[in-house]
């Protein structure tokens, strides 16, 4: 039986994708085990699915001036002393990294050990942990045809990345029930995201009563952000989070407005939902939602927004030029060359572990 670590942590982003390949990992009878953070939020995700979890010390690698810069790298250090000494006793066959900053020292431990390790960027340009783990990697994954350009050529292979296919099982007649809907309009999903949730938010719900005039609305507005005022809204359904149901909901979804982090579109691409991108704006991050909301645009599979633009004529207008012209974006979205994420990426872990 061949064995591999699965390693990535400190968002979500950096663990959904890793879980993507579990059922098809476990088709081929892998004996998975995934290397995180002692109590980073990767282990009560990989908790549920079964698989053996070994925490290691985790520093975070800071482009700023922080007092914590000068205690970190020590931390980064005993990880990877921690990560060489479970690889030397796992004995993989095989490493695959989502990123995040725990799996610096578990990719550089593995190419101490001689052990090949695949490593995904998602975003349009490598951030910073990736950056340092790609000397050590075997080959670098990336979601975006730009993003070939700052790999070593050897290495780099556009994949896309692994979704969820529990995402492609959803039910539009579930999705109407829960939500409370009727047949006679369109929707439009909302997902604001936890992060800098408000401005889509706010935006929304400035122009609901001429959305609600053509559409009907599922609005996911993140954590505490629920505005009572509008629970009995006719058309209307707002929800902090969901999880079970989003699949159902996917599949009732129309067209979707969206922030542009990177896992969060492919899921887009891969269930072909025409969508508006409104990315996080470059002053609450490094401007990589941009990049990526830009790259889809280019590819014709979005319409972008950028949140300092926004105005309610503007927003209504982009919404209805989304879902006037949504048969394109499905056609165009249907001709990607991303086809299957899981099964691509599955190949290289295949050949990796072989040699």
């Amino acid at each position: 039986m061949k064995r591999i670590i699965l390693t990535g942590g400190g968002t979500a982003g950096h663990v959904t994708p890793n879980i993507a390949l579990l059922p098809r990992l476990r088709e081929l009878q892998y004996d998975i085990h995934y290397i995180g953070s002692y109590n980073g939020m990767e282990k009560n995700l990989i908790a549920k699915q079964g698989i053996p979890y070994h925490g290691i010390s985790s520093g975070k690698l800071r482009r700023y001036f922080s007092l914590q810069n000068f205690t970190d790298p020590f931390r980064v250090l005993k990880g990877f002393g921690e990560a060489n000494k479970l690889i030397k006793s796992l004995k993989p066959d095989v490493i695959f990294s989502k990123g995040g900053f725990v799996s610096v020292p578990v990719v550089m431990a593995g190419k101490r050990n001689h052990v090949p390790t695949i490593i995904h960027e998602s975003d349009m340009t490598p951030g910073l942990a990736n950056k340092l783990s790609i000397s050590s990697a075997t080959k670098v994954c990336c979601n975006f045809p730009e993003t070939l350009k700052c790999l070593p050529p050897e290495k780099a292979v556009l994949t896309g990345s692994p979704i969820r296919q529990e995402l492609m099982t959803g039910s539009r007649e579930r999705a109407r029930a829960f939500c409370g809907f009727e047949e006679i309009k369109p929707v439009i999903l909302i997902i604001g995201g936890s992060l800098g949730a408000a401005a889509v938010n706010d935006a929304v719900r400035n122009i609901l009563p001429q959305l609600l005039e053509k559409y009907q609305v599922i609005h996911l507005c993140g954590k505490n952000k629920l505005d009572s005022s509008l629970k009995n809204l006719k058309g209307y359904a707002q929800f902090e989070y969901i999880s079970d149901e989003l699949k159902d909901l996917f599949a009732l979804a129309d067209i979707v407005i969206s922030r542009a982090g990177a896992n969060a579109i492919c899921e887009l691409l891969a269930l072909k939902k025409p969508n508006l991108l409104i990315p996080l704006s470059a002053s609450a991050s490094r401007g990589d939602q941009i990049l990526n909301a830009r790259s889809f645009e280019h590819q014709g599979f979005s319409i972008v927004l950028e949140e300092e633009e926004i105005t309610n004529e503007l927003l209504l207008s982009k919404i209805n030029k989304l879902y006037e012209a949504k048969d394109s974006y499905i056609e165009t979205m249907s001709q990607s060359s991303q086809k299957d994420p899981i099964e691509t990426i599955i190949h290289l872990i295949e050949s990796a572990s072989k040699n």
